[in-house]
């Protein structure tokens, strides 16, 4: 597990746009050692999301796609709305 949460948390923090790698990092940073196999599992998909759509979702911009609105796209939403990823 630890493997695993050290891997995420490296992808978590080089997507390629600063902006995401803020966002997605710190939330890695703060909350990966706290999720279940399975949660970790949901954070691990939105991984393969592109860069613009993650940060629409996460500010709010656009509605959040229904497969990808679960717990751990709500715990980010909630982390950035929050000043988490600033």
């Amino acid at each position: 597990m630890e493997k695993r949460i050290k891997r995420l948390k490296f992808r978590a923090w080089h997507r390629g746009t600063k902006e995401s790698d803020l966002l997605l990092g710190r939330f890695a940073d703060r909350y990966l050692e706290t999720l279940d196999p399975t949660q970790l599992d949901r954070f691990e998909a939105l991984l393969e999301e592109s860069d613009p759509e993650l940060v629409d979702w996460f500010t709010g911009r656009v509605p959040v796609r229904a497969d990808l609105d679960h717990d751990v796209m709500g715990l980010l939403r909630a982390f950035t709305l929050a000043g988490g990823g600033a």
